[in-house]
């Protein structure tokens, strides 16, 4: 999947778009509707996209698409052909929320809460069995959060209040994640300002979820790349 920005010669871009830019300038589910064939949409949110879109994969995948910086976006275009078609039963898009938010709570949560100092929350996240005991350690981590925030914020230690700031709205998304995926990305958003690597992090979990239930059906990499093309050369014609 390596090199697929350079492949398809596509950019993605932050934010919904209302037609292809010189360079491709979509978001991750714009550009694969447009590689799968698709009538172009402007998407904003999961509920723009086709039914054939899982709903929990492209609402983390657009957060993720709008967090990142753009030293970062490309690694989504190794997911632009496995979107469209993914959709599956509810039981397994159950299974596809729970999971975003476990792996992001066991994988981002730890590494923000080491920094911050909270060693004994970053084990219980790292080693929740289940979602149950992931969102235990996240309540936790948000309460312990908040109260450092307030303390350092009384003694003006600026960056200190920072990191205890993030602890807390980070795990604060990660208990939402467990109904929202979109706040999924949230995590790996609050963990990217203090942990080097997160985003590739989260481009991993996406990767795994993706596993989960119905796959994508195989898409020829060259008509992809024609059918973006296409798309851009008739937007500017």
């Amino acid at each position: 999947m390596a090199g697929f920005d350079h492949i398809l010669n596509w950019r993605l871009l932050s934010g919904s778009h209302p037609f292809p830019g010189p360079d491709g300038g979509t978001c991750i589910n714009e550009a694969a509707l447009v590689a799968a064939g698709l009538p172009y949409r402007a998407i904003r949110s999961s509920d723009d996209c086709p039914p054939c879109f899982s709903r929990p994969l492209a609402a983390y995948a657009l957060g993720l698409n709008d967090a990142m910086p753009d030293a970062e976006r490309h690694r989504l275009m190794a997911f632009v052909l496995r979107l469209s078609g993914s959709a599956d039963l509810p039981a397994v898009e159950i299974e596809r929320t729970v999971f975003l938010a476990l792996a992001s709570i066991r994988r981002l949560l730890p590494p923000l809460l080491e920094k911050a100092g909270l060693v004994d929350l970053a084990v219980l996240c790292a080693a929740a069995g289940d979602i149950d005991e992931a969102l235990a350690a996240a309540r936790s981590a948000a309460w312990q959060g908040g109260a450092r925030a307030q303390a350092a914020s009384g003694r003006q230690a600026w960056i200190a209040g920072a990191l205890a700031a993030a602890v807390s709205r980070t795990a604060t998304a990660a208990i939402r994640a467990a109904d929202d995926p979109r706040c999924a990305a949230e995590i790996a958003e609050g963990a990217a300002a203090f942990v080097p690597g997160a985003w590739s992090l989260a481009v991993d979990i996406l990767d795994d979820a993706l596993g989960i239930g119905r796959q994508a059906p195989d898409v020829d990499l060259i008509a992809a790349r024609g059918r973006l093309d296409a798309a851009r050369a008739v937007a500017h014609a």
